[in-house]
This record gives C-alpha cells, sequence and structure tokens, in this order.
C-alpha cells in the first residue's frame, strides 16, 4: 500500500506532499489540477522511465519519492531483509 508521496520540481509541481491513510484514496479534481501529473510520477517511483523535459523550468533536478507499506508481501519483505533494506515493513 501506498503510504507517501513526495514531489519536488517535478513538471509544474515546486514541492508536494501526500500521505495516504488505509482504506480506499480517490483522486478528484477539474481538467488540469495536475491528477495525471501525481501518477506520471508514481509511475516514475516504480520504474517508469524518466525524462529531463519532466524537470520543473529553471530547476537542474527533480526528486520523486514514495513509502509503501509491505508487512503482507512476504516475498518482498524476504528480499528486503536479505538485502540489510528492511526498515519496520516499509520501503
Amino acid at each position: 500500500m501506498l503510504n507517501s508521496l513526495h514531489i519536488k520540481n517535478f513538471a509544474i509541481i515546486d514541492n508536494s506532499e501526500i500521505e495516504l491513510a488505509s482504506g480506499m484514496t480517490a483522486l478528484t479534481g477539474e481538467t488540469g489540477a495536475g491528477k495525471s501529473i501525481l501518477l506520471d510520477a508514481l509511475g516514475l517511483v516504480i520504474g517508469a522511465r524518466a525524462s529531463a523535459d519532466s524537470i520543473r523550468e529553471g530547476e537542474s533536478r527533480a526528486v520523486i519519492s514514495a513509502s509503501f507499506q509491505v508487512n503482507k508481501l512476504n516475498n518482498v519483505t524476504s528480499w528486503l531483509e536479505s538485502e540489510e533494506l528492511d526498515d519496520d515493513n516499509e520501503c
């Protein structure tokens, strides 16, 4: 489960942090509100290819990070432990 998403200097976003609680979350808003930018950022976190064109104008780099709850994914938690990357069931 996605716990949080932090975006800095990506597309038109200067700096944004989204914290999500358990349960269903819906992103709503008018056309142009930035929903697709959030989804594009999440896509980059999970492995989509990045492009320098996505960096906010006037900035040298973008930073996107996410936190996922992985305690119910046994193969993920096992791999994280074997690589010494386990951190209280978060990735």
